[in-house]
């Protein structure tokens, strides 16, 4: 396997994953992140608390600490913000995300053998990049349904519309006769 190729990738399903939620975060009102739709479910404020909350703790010094860092409280995380700052979660956010892209733009190939830990427990990075693969996507569809539910009004499709296939892809065919 070609390491940095997979490197790539990994970045590129990271980045389509917060485009995603980036988009669905758009079409709600700040003022619907913190809705639950029942006493157990989480919000999309509490998503993103927990998302930026375990990136943050996971990627910082990621080659040189347990990825679960002292100060982290995660079950804070899941709980409603007593003071809801939509300008601080969406900072909180965006360090989160930039911490997480920051660190893996900063590996090679050849680190995807070393060994890091996460709770005391040794990964290799290419293990500790897959978990959080399995991980990011997990909450980013929970918080992309969650938006659609909240959204006022029509929703606008984040990937290719219903009834829209034979159209996408004779685009992306250029219009050439498919096998």
């Amino acid at each position: 396997m070609n390491g940095d190729l997979y490197l790539a990738d990994a970045l590129k399903r990271f980045r389509e994953a917060k485009s995603q939620c980036d988009r669905a975060l758009a079409q709600v009102p700040v003022e619907r992140w913190t809705h639950r739709i029942d006493p157990e479910s989480n919000s999309l404020a509490t998503l993103m608390l927990h998302l930026s909350g375990n990136m943050l703790s996971r990627w910082t010094d990621f080659l040189t600490t347990d990825g679960e860092k002292p100060d982290r409280d995660r079950d804070a995380e899941f709980e409603d913000p007593g003071a809801f700052d939509p300008a601080a979660l969406r900072a909180r956010w965006e360090r989160g995300w930039a911490c997480l892209l920051g660190a893996l733009e900063g590996l090679t190939g050849a680190d995807l053998d070393r060994t890091v830990t996460i709770r005391n427990e040794p990964h290799t990075v290419l293990e500790a990049i897959n978990r959080q693969l399995s991980h990011y996507p997990y909450h980013a569809g929970q918080l992309v349904l969650l938006a659609k539910h909240l959204a006022p009004g029509p929703w606008q499709t984040l990937s290719v519309a219903r009834g829209g296939s034979r159209a996408y892809n004779a685009a992306m065919m250029g219009d050439r006769p498919q096998p």
